[in-house]
């Protein structure tokens, strides 16, 4: 089959790969129709090099038709159409049932300390084969796959994989008051979704802050009140005129969209650039113990929200060296959540809103659509943001 493998900084490729197989009673193999290209993939393509291998298929963002299931798959059927989640759960252990699927004890990554594998994300979350690719082997297929009617087109159900829950449990994780103000930070897809998530569950004001063009016109459309960063001498600038909004407060919470690869510090990015540089055997424990973040919007965050507010972490961050505002925090008293999205603790609150009514604009969410073949284009016109790419789709 084909696939889009990844094989050093900034270089992706269409290549053609063995075809998945079965190779454990709760399987599944599934005919991609749709794969998306997510911003958590450009931290592959750019800042995470150290921890990935030349040729691993990229990709967690599939839906699709079921081709063939393992013996333990007793609920889905050849033919089936169903969305894949991102990460790899059994649904049966504890945190599987407390809702926390990222961190299911069946399948988390115990050589690397990490949580539960993720297709197509680094050794650390497994190495697992990803989605950008003609098939794809879904291991856990009794649990993870979500299966959606025929019909519908899929851009009607495919952010199910990753986008809407990611955006969902960013606004959950938030606690915006009824009413409240949010200020979202990117307006990548995650937080253009996000954006449309907080107005759906009742926020009364929703700032958005970027310096693309097209991102700040696209959730404008939508009754965001947006913040143009070009605008601005300095991330000061913009926290006051953000604060001039919320009776000089600042927002009840703050979302970071953004995560590692922020703008603002150009000491982190020469760091992030010389560990992707370093030979493999130097650069992946160097990353994991001194890796730094740009931390540009995580600290307009801190700055930014009101006191006794919440921040709500769902852009990706890889530092464990970052120095971090812990006194500013103490002393606002703030609450900070984060984490990967648990898919399938929110699928089911999200699955209503995906109706014929569309109030979540899903139908129109992709900016791109391509075929597989021209992945390594798509990958360099969203790094950089190019042809107003905010959501690319590719068909194989």
């Amino acid at each position: 089959m084909k696939a889009v493998t990844w094989q050093g900084k900034r270089d992706v490729r269409v290549e053609n790969v063995p075809d998945p197989r079965i190779e454990e009673p709760t399987d599944a193999i599934i005919r991609i129709t749709s794969s998306g290209l997510c911003g958590s993939d450009l931290h592959l393509y750019e800042v995470l090099t150290p921890f990935m291998t030349p040729g691993d298929i990229l990709g967690h963002e599939p839906m699709g038709i079921v081709e063939e299931v393992g013996a333990g798959v007793p609920d889905l059927q050849v033919g089936d159409r169903v969305v894949v989640p991102f990460q790899i759960a059994c649904g049966n252990c504890w945190m599987c049932l407390t809702g926390l699927q990222t961190q299911c004890e069946t399948t988390q990554v115990h050589s690397e300390g990490m949580g539960a594998p993720l297709f197509g994300y680094t050794r650390l979350y497994g190495a697992v084969p990803g989605a950008q690719a003609e098939y794809l082997r879904v291991p856990q297929a009794q649990y993870g796959p979500i299966k959606v009617p025929e019909g519908p087109p899929d851009d009607r159900f495919v952010y199910l994989s990753d986008v809407l829950p990611t955006a969902w449990q960013a606004v959950a994780y938030a606690d915006v008051p009824e009413g409240g103000s949010v200020a979202v930070l990117g307006l990548g897809p995650i937080g253009d979704m996000a954006c449309r998530v907080a107005r759906l569950r009742g926020a009364g004001q929703v700032f958005g802050v970027d310096l693309v063009p097209e991102r700040l016109a696209r959730v404008r459309e939508r009754g965001v009140e947006t913040f143009d960063l070009r605008s601005f001498h300095d991330e000061k600038e913009l926290v006051e005129a953000i604060k001039d909004r919320t009776d000089g407060r600042g927002p009840d919470a703050v979302i970071d969209a953004v995560g590692t690869e922020a703008h603002g510090s150009h000491m982190a990015r020469l760091v992030q650039n010389a560990a992707a540089m370093m030979p493999r055997k130097l650069s992946g424990p160097m990353a994991e113990r001194f890796s730094v973040d740009r931390l540009t919007a995580l600290h307009t965050a801190i700055e930014l929200v009101r006191r006794g507010g919440t921040i709500s972490i769902s852009g990706v961050y890889g530092g464990m060296a970052d120095p971090m505002p812990l006194l500013t925090m103490f002393d606002k008293q703030l609450q900070v959540r984060m984490g990967q999205a648990n898919v399938r603790r929110w699928s089911d609150e999200i699955i209503p809103h995906l109706t014929d009514d569309d109030p979540l604009g899903v139908e129109d969410f992709a900016t791109h659509r391509v075929p597989l073949s021209e992945a390594p284009q798509a990958y360099e016109m969203f790094q950089q943001k190019r042809d107003g790419a905010v959501k690319i789709l590719m068909q194989p």
